[in-house]
């Protein structure tokens, strides 16, 4: 049965009392769901794939706090871990035994690594993998890819201008030209584009930082060549290969998107899935770049909840589950029936359902070849999902308040949900 939401009135009360108190309200910009229209959902309590706002209506939720949640909300053996920890002390600002466990568990699929630091969030492991590049190679610039987001530390919010190479330019206020000066903006795929930045300014590049699956402007999923063409020019011109696997660690099996892909990076940036629903992210390369850090090296990175016992035992509890293999399995078949339920279905007629493994993109337009770039991406099919957006969540419905940003199938997920997911989209 389709679920269909009621009265919003407590969430619309909060968010009236919220915008007095926080910048627009929220701790996240997109939560003010500026581009759907109306006042956002104050969401109370999560059960297994459904998120409950504080009217009381229930979701069926494919954002997943954006990826962390492959499990589903409220894990039993998530929750559990996480109480018996928090009974034993919060935080300690010191060594503890889930630090080494959790580590082990990471390593063990990402076995070209020696080692993992850990830091609070993506943002957090981005900067300090490009840190250690710069240390390393003992250079200054470093490469991204338009339509790649790497967090909002300043060398990283940087912009394309013009020119197939060019030096990036700021993507937000606040951030000054010297912050993003040694930053070049490529576009993303253009193996031309790769091949002369490497001619005119290889000596000079520390490093190259990608989403090996970019899944944060569309899910632009590039081809095995391009990655593998990253690895020959950085192996080339002694530079260092940076995966930001924030979305992608642990989401196609236990495993990162190098193993998809055959190429491995230098270095790899963790979050989301590894902290099971807490702030956890991590940095893993091998020991001789890793042992840079401090107090081995003199890269600093340091942080007072780093490496958070409670934290920390919610991921060592989802990787363990993960670490079973039925829920990659779980997630595979519900992949295949949503292509096919997709095959006989009204919303066939009116977008595609991009789809890597449990990663879902609905993309309104039928006329033209996916996306590869965020270019390419049409803004008449960014506003349909805009503007259908309130009829979703009317259906019980509840995807990302953004029609950039990719959704996720979970282990709690059912046949009956992707029907409902189906028919609210159409």
């Amino acid at each position: 049965m389709t679920t269909r939401a009621g009265s919003t009135a407590k969430s619309e009360a909060l968010y009236a009392r919220a915008v007095n108190l926080i910048p627009a309200g929220v701790s996240s910009p997109v939560r003010a769901f500026r581009k759907v229209g109306g006042r956002p959902i104050y969401f109370s309590k999560g059960e297994g794939a459904y998120a409950i706002d504080e009217d009381g209506n229930r979701y069926v939720d494919f954002c997943m706090a954006w990826g962390p949640l492959i499990l589903g909300h409220a894990h039993p053996a998530v929750v559990e871990a996480v109480m018996k920890t928090a009974r034993d002390g919060l935080a300690f600002g010191t060594v503890h035994k889930n630090e080494p466990r959790l580590a082990e568990l990471i390593l063990e699929g990402f076995p070209y690594a020696d080692r993992a630091r850990f830091v609070v969030s993506g943002t957090e492991a981005v900067m300090t993998a490009v840190r250690l590049a710069r240390a390393d190679t003992g250079r200054s610039l470093l490469v991204k890819f338009a339509g790649c987001y790497h967090g909002h530390g300043d060398a990283l919010l940087a912009k394309a201008g013009s020119g197939v190479v060019t030096q990036g330019l700021s993507g937000s206020e606040g951030v000054p030209p010297s912050a993003v000066k040694d930053t070049l903006v490529l576009p993303l795929g253009n193996l031309d584009a790769l091949e002369q930045a490497f001619r005119e300014h290889g000596k000079d590049i520390a490093a190259v930082i990608t989403e090996p699956l970019p899944a944060n402007n569309g899910l632009l999923k590039q081809s095995d060549a391009f990655l593998k063409a990253l690895r020959a020019q950085t192996s080339k011109a002694g530079a260092l290969l940076i995966f930001d696997e924030v979305i992608n660690g642990f989401r196609f099996g236990y495993h990162g998107y190098a193993k998809l892909c055959g190429v491995e990076p230098d270095l790899t940036t963790l979050g989301k899935i590894i902290g099971g629903g807490m702030p956890v992210g991590a940095v893993l390369g091998k020991a001789r770049v890793m042992e840079q850090l401090a107090p081995l090296g003199s890269v600093y990175q340091a942080g007072t909840m780093a490496g958070n016992p409670v934290a920390l035992a919610a991921g060592i509890a989802t990787l363990e589950e993960l670490k079973k293999g039925e829920v990659y399995r779980h997630l595979e078949q519900l992949g295949r029936s949503l292509d096919a339920k997709l095959q006989t279905h009204a919303l066939r007629e009116k977008a595609r359902l991009l789809r890597v493994g449990s990663v879902v993109w609905p993309y309104f337009n039928l006329d033209a070849a996916p996306p590869l770039e965020a270019d390419d991406i049409r803004s008449a099919a960014v506003e349909q999902y805009h503007g259908s957006y309130r009829r979703w969540l009317e259906r019980g419905v509840y995807l990302p308040p953004s029609a950039y940003e990719v959704s996720f199938l979970s282990a709690a997920h059912t046949e009956a949900h992707l029907t409902q997911f189906l028919d609210a989209l159409a």
